[in-house]
């Protein structure tokens, strides 16, 4: 605990520094490769969306005991609709929930009696019900627009209180990142979005927002405190900003990720629920990445965006110049 307490006071103090933005190109390369592996992920592993998303038929079998078999859902949808596309889950340890394509009423009626003889239940414990392509549309667009009001709010917001859009610029960009790197974990590990997904998303959006704030604010503190005395040129100042919290970052990632990681744990594992595996899911993923962002992405790119306006450059290179001839023996 003491190293770690010093390890704080020296990136606070500045005696300890690591260089995010002396090495921005490297993080920006990487950030970079991330982003664009993420996006074509979907080109080689589709995404895969939920029922709420595509529509189609679920049925539920339960009163079952463990071990459940999942193939024989399979063998039983099958045995009614041969070229069904299925999608078996366990629910706890006494349910087994089946996914297929839009199935007619004859159809849904005749795999709840095979899903019955199948499993040995009576059919009372069989549940079957029905998503149309017409709802999940809809679910869509409510999420794109939800994602679209989200991030419009976050630039207003951001350039309202930091009086300067290039902050924004910064906090968007880092978010995007934090939405793609995400979405393409998903599809990587062949992960299901479902609207509980969703809103897992727009969570660690507003994580890595909460984050981003705590790192901007230190910086524009950093920054307006550099005057005509300061022997520190704006980048450094940033990074300077940026160390200094970042114990704060990392705790606070630490702190989010265990719960979540435990809860994900539990749902997966012993619980068998869907949703609070989908929420935990992207929560868990999306906190990390989101550390990441901030640190790496967003603030290196703000010292980017701000450091070529003329008042920052007569200053940045003032600076240098007293150090160049503080240098110079006498």
């Amino acid at each position: 605990m003491r190293s770690m307490n010093q390890l704080g006071n020296d990136l606070y103090s500045g005696k300890t520094s690591f260089p995010f933005v002396g090495r921005r190109r490297l993080w920006f390369l990487i950030a970079a490769i991330l982003v664009i592996a993420s996006a074509l992920v979907p080109l080689f592993r589709p995404i895969q969306f939920s029922i709420e998303f595509t529509g189609g038929s679920q049925f539920t079998v339960t009163g079952l005991e463990a071990p459940i078999d999942q193939i024989t859902a399979t063998e039983a949808v099958h045995s009614v609709v041969p070229d069904a596309t299925t999608k078996v889950a366990t629910v706890g340890d006494t349910a087994v929930r089946v996914q297929t394509d839009q199935l007619t009423d004859a159809q849904s009626r005749e795999v709840t009696a095979a899903l019955a003889e199948a499993y040995d239940v009576p059919e009372s414990e069989v549940s079957a019900s029905f998503i149309g392509p017409s709802w999940g549309a809809d679910v869509t667009r409510q999420s794109l627009w939800g994602l679209a009001i989200f991030l419009a709010l976050t630039f207003l917001i951001l350039a309202l209180y930091f009086r300067t859009w290039k902050m924004s610029v910064s906090a968007i960009i880092g978010l995007v990142d934090v939405l793609v790197i995400t979405i393409g974990v998903y599809a990587l590990f062949g992960f299901e979005i479902s609207p509980a997904a969703v809103i897992g998303f727009l969570t660690i959006l507003s994580y890595a927002l909460y984050d981003t704030t705590v790192v901007f604010d230190k910086i524009r503190e950093n920054t307006s405190e550099d005057g005509e005395v300061s022997g520190r040129t704006f980048g450094e100042s940033v990074n300077l900003a940026v160390n200094q919290t970042l114990v704060r970052s990392i705790n606070t990632t630490v702190v989010a990720i265990l719960p979540t990681g435990a809860i994900l744990f539990i749902g997966l594992v012993w619980v068998g629920a869907q949703t609070l595996t989908d929420l935990s899911l992207a929560i868990f993923v999306g906190t990390i990445v989101a550390a990441y962002s901030t640190l790496f992405v967003a603030s290196p790119l703000y010292s980017l965006l701000r450091e070529n306006e003329p008042a920052i450059k007569t200053r940045d290179q003032r600076v240098l110049d007293a150090r160049a001839l503080a240098r110079i023996p006498a």
